[in-house]
């Protein structure tokens, strides 16, 4: 059973799973697979072409591009913006919060960008296009395009 408001936006040929709950204001584009577990909250968009795996949740205001992939168990933050072509592998959290237990926004992700199983990717912070995550890493600083980067915390490693 799946709890969808009447006020999503839901495009065509849309595959949705069972127990997925879709707040209003929700945006789902053409095409798009929404597997089991996904929850969803206001104002979060997904483009077309997407493939959200089991157990994806989305606090809200979340924008994720066209042709994006994020799999098994990933926690995207309040205001997290993945642009079109990325990648997120499972187990991937982000933040929105400082210490302070501010809202500075989630991390922003350029296009065509690869994260790692079990990233963290902390507030606010900037992840270039074509750039690559490595596995486990704790990703608290700007990344800037092209570049790979990985460790705790992640550093950079060599240009793409």
């Amino acid at each position: 059973m799946n709890v969808i408001s009447d006020k999503a936006i839901i495009g065509k040929n849309v595959q949705i799973g069972s127990f997925c709950v879709i707040d209003e204001g929700v945006e789902i584009g053409d095409n798009t697979v929404i597997k089991s577990y996904v929850e969803l909250r206001s104002g979060t968009k997904i483009g077309k072409n997407c493939y959200i795996d089991s157990r994806v949740s989305s606090s809200g205001n979340c924008v994720i591009g066209d042709n994006v992939t994020v799999r098994y168990d990933s926690i995207l933050a309040r205001g997290v913006k993945i642009g079109d072509g990325s990648y997120i592998c499972p187990k991937v959290m982000t933040n929105n919060l400082n210490t302070e237990k501010e809202q500075i926004g989630g991390a922003h992700l350029g296009s065509n960008v690869f994260v790692g199983t079990g990233c963290v990717l902390q507030h606010g912070i900037e992840i270039g296009d074509n750039s690559v995550l490595g596995a486990l890493s704790f990703v608290n600083k700007h990344v800037p395009p092209n570049e790979v980067w990985f460790g705790n915390p992640a550093s950079f490693k060599k240009k793409l």
